[in-house]
Order: structure tokens, then C-alpha cells, then sequence
């Protein structure tokens, strides 16, 4: 067996920079962006009224004037008006250009409106009061996202505003998820006793679509040749394999000597941790990959999250998310293998602190529901105490 740090080195070698792609702003969240994103014009592009109510030139009101005759209305989406006289003022709503002549918003609740007048409550009105200036957000031309981030909501927004209707962003790998075993049926389906409906590649799949990776799923029964087809077809069409399930030792896990046959090339099998220590991990000749996780859902959803989005981040070239957190109570772990420990978490006076989710094992599918990641733990030590600054892989980022 090898080492957790050795797996991800052995990893990391086979990154792939699969190029770039335009997607629609629809199908953009969660993509890596591939460009920087500029401003088409200055933001925002014109003076933005900010409140409902009158503009008014400031200057007459710092002559001693507090009544101002309504000359017009200025509604957002408007053209710009022009206000004629000084002495009067022209109402404004929220998102209009602030009118010509003008510079300054007095609010409605500052004002009261009566025969066709405005009479300012208020003692004091500063200029440009309520307004938003052309140009103080950003100017035309200035650097808004940088390439390389994970594209999210608020970024959604920022490239809508500046029209890209198309964004280029990094390609990502074609994924099949695909699970085996004979106890696994359809999820409509009413499981006999000793069954199991499929769960896995829904969790997986689901996963991966917050990285922009709809993936295809697939289920083999424990039939070496039946999976030995199925296979051949898959490594053509994808670029990536997630299996889940008989990569261990028992007499119907046909995956190792399957995958062989068809050309794997096993960079590792079996790493020194728990849960997870059957992972399996090689290439084929034509660059497709192989992660082999194990069946049990606590084992599939770390590897996962540990060595899959490791080599996915390494080549879309973005940063692995992890959490400081401090260890919430003790925890013994006698082995001397790497634990992968379940966490929730709690904040205490502002920090985060790491509390063991206690479940089954690793076939206790329910208990990730109560973690929100896990910290590994080295196999150097087998006490840990509470308080050890530790980093979290989050199940969510």
C-alpha cells in the first residue's frame, strides 16, 4: 500500500489541460472561467438616482429656498430630462438618470408634496446626495473577474451586466459514473431484502454537476463478461471513469482483472487509509483515466472528494478548497493508516471547530448526511488531541 500523500503525487502527474470552450451565461455557474471579464462601460454607466423623490439644484436650497414647484417626472429607463428652472425640481424614482440641472435627490419622506409643490422638510441637503455616480463603481475598460475563478452567483451577475451572453470558459472531462454488483437495483424500485437500491452514482453524478460536469451513469451486474463489454464502450466514449464498488478482493470483484484485460494501466491499488483502502487508480494508453473507489458510500464519497477533485482541480488549474478547523474533543485511532474522519461542524467565538460525526461505518450512508467534510488524520499518531489544528475537505465549496 502506499501513502495518502503518495496517491495524490501519483495523481497529480496525470493532470490534463482538456482547452477551452464557450458556454452559454445559462451554463456557466460553477465552470472555471477562462477570460479575463472587463467593463464594456463604466459602471454604473450614468448618474443613478438611489431613492424615490424630487432632484433639485442644491444651490437653491442653500439660498434659503424650501418650496420647489414639480416641473416633470424623470421614471427609470427614461431619456434624460432637463430641469428649466432652478427654483423648481423634478421627481425621480430609484434607477432613473439623474436629471440635467440637478445634483441632488431629496427622499419623499423628507418632503411634502401638495398644489402641484415640494416642501423640504429636511434641515440639511448635500450635493449629489442620493446618487450613485457614473463611473465609481468601475470605469470602462477595468479588470472585474479574473480568469481562473470558479464562476458563482455574483459573477452570474457582473457578466450579464457587461453582455456576455457567451463566456469562455475550461473544458471540462467527459465523466462516466458507473456502479456494479448484483444487491443494486433501480431507485423506482421496490428492493427484495436482500437488496439495495443504487445510490452511489446518483451522489456522485450530483456532485459533480457543482463542478459543470454532467455526467452518465451506468450499472453493471456481477458478470465479468457483461462488464467487460460495457467497460470497452465507456473507455471510448469518456475520459474519465468513476466506478464504484468490486475493486476489493472479494470472488465477484471483477473490476482489477477487467480493466487490465482492456489495457489499465494500474498506477495504484490499495492506499493506507480508512475508509477507502481498495481505491484503485491507472490510465489507458489513450489517456483516459480510471478511479476505482469503493462500494461502501462513506468510502465512494471521500475518495471522491480526496483524489478525484484533486486531479480535477490540478487540472483546471484551481485551488483545492480546505477549512482550518480545531479538533472539537479527542479521538484515538490505533491503526497506522490515514483516517479519514467525519466532521461537523460548530463555531465557537469565532472559530470552527470540527465535531466527529460517530456512524456505523463506512457503509452508513445516512451519516454523511450529518457531516459537513472530513479532516484526515496521519497515520504517524494514533491520539489526537482536542484542539489539534486540523484541514477540512468540505462537502460543499
Amino acid at each position: 500500500m502506499i501513502s495518502v500523500q503518495e496517491a495524490l503525487e501519483k495523481i497529480e502527474s496525470f493532470k490534463k489541460d482538456f482547452g477551452t470552450e464557450e458556454v452559454s451565461l445559462s451554463d456557466a455557474l460553477h465552470r472555471i472561467l477562462a477570460e479575463d471579464i472587463r467593463a464594456d462601460r463604466d459602471f454604473p454607466p450614468y448618474d443613478r438616482v438611489t431613492m424615490d423623490g424630487i432632484a433639485i439644484n442644491v444651490t437653491s436650497f442653500e439660498q434659503g429656498r424650501r418650496s420647489f414647484a414639480l416641473e416633470k417626472i424623470q421614471a427609470a429607463g427614461d431619456r434624460v430630462q432637463v430641469l428649466d428652472d432652478p427654483h423648481k425640481c423634478i421627481e425621480v424614482m430609484t434607477g432613473a438618470v439623474l436629471p440635467q440641472s440637478t445634483d441632488g435627490v431629496i427622499p419623499y419622506e423628507d418632503v411634502l408634496i401638495g398644489e402641484g409643490k415640494a416642501f423640504v422638510k429636511a434641515d440639511t441637503v448635500r450635493k449629489f446626495q442620493n446618487v450613485h455616480l457614473r463611473g465609481t463603481d468601475s470605469k470602462a475598460g477595468s479588470l472585474l473577474i479574473e480568469k481562473g475563478v470558479r464562476i458563482n452567483a455574483s459573477h452570474i451577475g457582473v457578466l450579464a451586466s457587461t453582455g456576455k451572453n457567451k463566456v469562455l470558459v475550461k473544458r471540462t472531462p467527459t465523466v462516466a459514473v458507473c456502479s456494479t454488483g448484483d444487491e443494486l437495483v433501480d431507485v423506482e424500485a421496490t428492493p427484495e431484502p436482500f437488496q439495495v437500491r443504487r445510490s452511489n452514482v446518483h451522489m456522485i453524478a450530483s456532485a459533480l454537476m457543482t463542478e459543470g460536469i454532467r455526467a452518465e451513469v451506468f450499472h453493471f451486474p456481477d458478470d465479468k463478461f457483461i462488464l467487460t463489454d460495457g467497460l470497452k464502450a465507456i473507455v471510448k466514449q469518456f475520459d474519465v471513469l468513476l466506478l464504484s464498488g468490486a475493486v476489493s478482493k472479494g470472488k465477484f470483484d471483477f473490476l482489477p482483472e477487467v480493466l487490465l484485460s482492456l489495457g489499465l494501466n494500474t498506477v495504484f491499488h490499495r492506499v493506507a487509509q480508512k475508509p477507502g483502502k481498495p481505491i484503485l487508480f491507472g490510465s489507458f494508453e489513450s489517456g483516459k483515466l480510471v478511479f476505482g473507489f469503493p462500494g461502501n458510500p462513506v468510502s465512494t464519497f471521500v475518495c471522491y472528494h480526496l483524489y478525484f477533485r484533486y486531479w480535477l482541480c490540478q487540472s483546471l488549474e484551481t485551488p483545492v478548497v480546505y477549512v482550518p478547523v480545531r479538533l472539537a474533543e479527542p479521538v484515538a485511532f490505533k491503526p497506522r493508516l490515514s483516517y479519514h474522519l467525519m466532521v461537523s461542524l460548530r463555531n465557537i467565538a469565532g472559530v470552527l471547530e470540527a465535531v466527529p460525526v460517530t456512524g456505523s461505518g463506512s457503509g452508513d450512508l445516512t451519516g454523511i448526511v450529518k457531516a459537513e467534510g472530513f479532516v484526515t488524520l496521519p497515520a504517524e499518531e494514533d491520539m489526537f488531541e482536542a484542539g489539534k489544528l486540523l484541514w477540512m475537505i468540505p462537502f460543499y465549496f
